[in-house]
């Protein structure tokens, strides 16, 4: 398979995507697609929380299709990129798969105090971030199964898989740089 100048950045809930896709795009002088904005968008355009929008959309599976089938269709034509999208590692094969994993209470934390999120989530205490970020997970995860029959947790779809529990964004993207120039080259 022929490998694309495209980096997709996936992972756990709160685990860095954002700014560590920020980060990639300013060192590498890359561009960033971003399937998650987008969703987010649509939760807020019909006055749903991101959890409820999930439930939604489970019941609507040509919003999801349309979402993850843009990137693919991006990419046909793109290149020198990242995709920031659950199932992007799926929608371009030909991509450097990333995987960021965190630990769900630190994932937690990080969610609730996250200023950009109190529009589609907001929550009185820590814990109840953590117990909707557990059910948005499993409701993704049966989503993605039923649509794509994939698995978006199983290690075996990426390249690099990095915790993200106790680095800065900085330290993240440089990990994904060093192994994204070792993967073009071989």
């Amino acid at each position: 398979m022929e490998k694309k100048h495209i980096i997709s950045l996936t992972g756990d809930l709160a685990s860095g995507k954002g700014e560590t896709s920020k980060i990639l795009t300013e060192k590498l002088g890359y561009g960033i697609y971003r399937n998650g904005q987008y969703f987010r968008k649509l939760a807020k355009e019909m006055n749903m929380s991101v959890t409820e929008f999930n439930i939604y959309v489970e019941g609507h599976p040509e919003i999801d299709k349309q979402i993850e089938n843009s990137a693919a269709e991006y990419a046909k034509s793109n290149d020198n990129f990242i995709i920031d999208a659950r199932l992007g590692w799926y929608a371009v094969p030909q991509s450097f798969k990333v995987y960021l994993k965190v630990d769900i209470d630190v994932a937690a934390k990080r969610a609730f105090y996250d200023n950009d999120r109190k529009d589609t989530e907001s929550f009185a205490t820590i814990e109840e971030q953590k117990q909707d970020m557990i059910k948005r997970c499993n409701l993704e995860k049966e989503r993605y199964y039923n649509l794509y029959g994939v698995r978006q947790g199983d290690i075996s779809n990426y390249d690099l898989i990095v915790d993200t529990t106790y680095k800065t964004p900085e330290e993240v993207a440089e990990v994904i740089i060093k192994e994204y120039e070792r993967w073009l080259t071989r």
